[in-house]
């Protein structure tokens, strides 16, 4: 009679190898960068609905897909608003349209 070898499985180690390691960038609401104007707000909507991607003050590159609002800022973004803000007078507190 051949031997015959059946596979061990461990729960544990097959529950923990099928976790997900998430190994991308936490998700933020970035400030979308635009010329002068344009709305940032029709930016975003247009880019949603034609599934383009979008650039970041940050330099980050996305295709958005959810409510900003509902996460919390990239700081990278924040800062670099604030940094333009300093030294132009025209731009309001909060980053809107």
């Amino acid at each position: 009679m051949p031997t015959r070898i059946d596979p061990v499985v461990d729960e544990q180690t097959d529950q923990q190898t099928d976790d997900v390691t998430e190994t991308s960038e936490p998700v933020v609401a970035h400030i979308v960068r635009t010329e002068a104007g344009e709305s940032a707000a029709a930016k975003v909507l247009e880019a949603r609905i034609n599934g383009t991607p979008l650039e970041a003050l940050c330099g980050h590159v996305w295709v958005p897909a959810r409510d900003p609002r509902s996460l919390p800022m990239c700081q990278a973004c924040k800062e670099i608003y604030e940094l333009y803000r300093s030294v132009n007078d025209g731009l309001s507190d909060r980053p809107v349209d």
